[in-house]
């Protein structure tokens, strides 16, 4: 068994993209702190290794990455496969619901699903999404509406909410 991989350079940072059976599977900051963590759970939870391979999946999501960073998309329509525990999926599905543009915090993600006290288990999920961009991750930020924690790195983060136009003048818009 193969995850197709490639890498793919954005103007924000470069991205490994990875399809399993018809699915994106990864789409991750290339030099992001966990990289090894991430992809040693994804081969694992697959029981398959990366392969650098052309994907039809991939070359999709690369046109769509590339639609959305021109600001001629705001959301994805990419088969997922989405690799995490039972609490992991409930909040990269809650993220999905996230509007375009906007931002919640840790704590009123925590809230809508259910334990206001699980801020610190809603953040963990949300550093380990695999899923970048597409699973919007970069709209969760602090209480106190600041830009805190990001995989790819607070510009990157700032720069996607400042595309989406969640950031305006330096101010969020909270969801």
């Amino acid at each position: 068994m193969e995850i197709k991989i490639e890498y793919h350079k954005t103007p924000l940072g470069e991205l490994i993209l990875g399809e399993y059976d018809n699915s994106l599977c990864l789409c991750d900051w290339r030099f992001r702190k966990m990289r090894e963590t991430i992809d040693r759970k994804t081969q694992t939870a697959l029981k398959a290794d990366y392969v650098e391979k052309k994907s039809s999946i991939i070359e999709e999501t690369k046109r769509q990455l590339n639609q959305y960073l021109n600001q001629d998309r705001s959301s994805f329509d990419i088969p997922l496969l989405i690799i995490g525990t039972k609490f992991q999926k409930k909040v990269w599905n809650a993220l999905l619901k996230i509007p375009y543009g906007k931002t919640m915090t840790y704590s009123a993600l925590s809230k809508q699903l259910g334990d206001v006290k699980a801020i610190r288990a809603v953040a963990t999920a949300n550093g380990a999404n695999a899923i970048s961009i597409i699973i919007p991750c970069h709209r969760i930020i602090g209480s106190d509406g600041s830009m805190v924690g990001y995989a790819g790195g607070l510009n990157v983060k700032k720069g996607l909410l400042q595309l989406e136009g969640g950031l305006i003048n330096n101010q969020l818009t909270i969801f």
